[in-house]
């Protein structure tokens, strides 16, 4: 974005780089809303393996356990916080698969590299049900909310399809989508 790139508006998957590049003059001021609140699940490819609760990671009865890199994923570093809130970080220290992000991490758990994994429960949820597999939805109380912010880039400052995207968005529609896939809202 700071060297150029063709986007006019960014949908981040956290609220820090869309607070930054409002920082740094690189969007349109005032243009940066959440448009979606991140929901973290455990989930096997397996649809026998979780029970819809913590059970299986209690036991830590599996080999592999998949997050996204907590550094640099607003997902990994929710996986981290629960793991924290349950005792379990030392225990499954050693059990832990690293992706580079949430879609890595997903990887690892759909192609049995890994028997579960926290991932984004947009990536497994659709129409208000689990797609495929077993999963436990973790209660948000146990990680620090995924606000995932949305702004108007400064090229896009004058683009009516931006104006457009942004408005539809905010709207009752996308509301509906956007839940869909395991979103909370605003």
């Amino acid at each position: 974005i700071k060297n150029g790139a063709p986007f006019d508006v960014l949908l981040a998957a956290d609220d820090t780089t869309p607070a930054r590049l409002e920082r740094e003059d690189a969007s349109v001021p005032g243009s940066r809303f959440t448009y979606a609140i991140g929901s973290l699940v455990l989930w096997s490819a397996d649809a026998a393996y979780l029970d819809g609760t913590d059970a299986a990671l209690q036991a830590s009865q599996f080999r592999h356990l998949a997050i996204a890199n907590p550094k640099a994923a607003p997902y990994g570093l929710a996986a981290m916080q629960v793991l924290d809130k349950l005792g379990l970080s030392e225990a499954v220290k050693g059990k832990l698969v690293e992706g580079q992000n949430i879609t890595q991490a997903h990887q690892f758990v759909s192609t049995g590299n890994a028997e579960l994994g926290f991932v984004a429960l947009s990536q497994v949820y659709q129409d208000g049900k689990l797609g495929s597999g077993s999963a436990w939805i973790v209660p948000e109380a146990m990680y620090e909310p995924i606000r995932q912010d949305a702004v108007i880039l400064r090229q896009g400052a004058s683009n009516p399809a931006a104006a457009a995207l942004v408005e539809y968005l905010q709207g009752a529609e996308a509301a509906r989508v956007i839940e869909s896939f395991g979103y909370k809202l605003p």
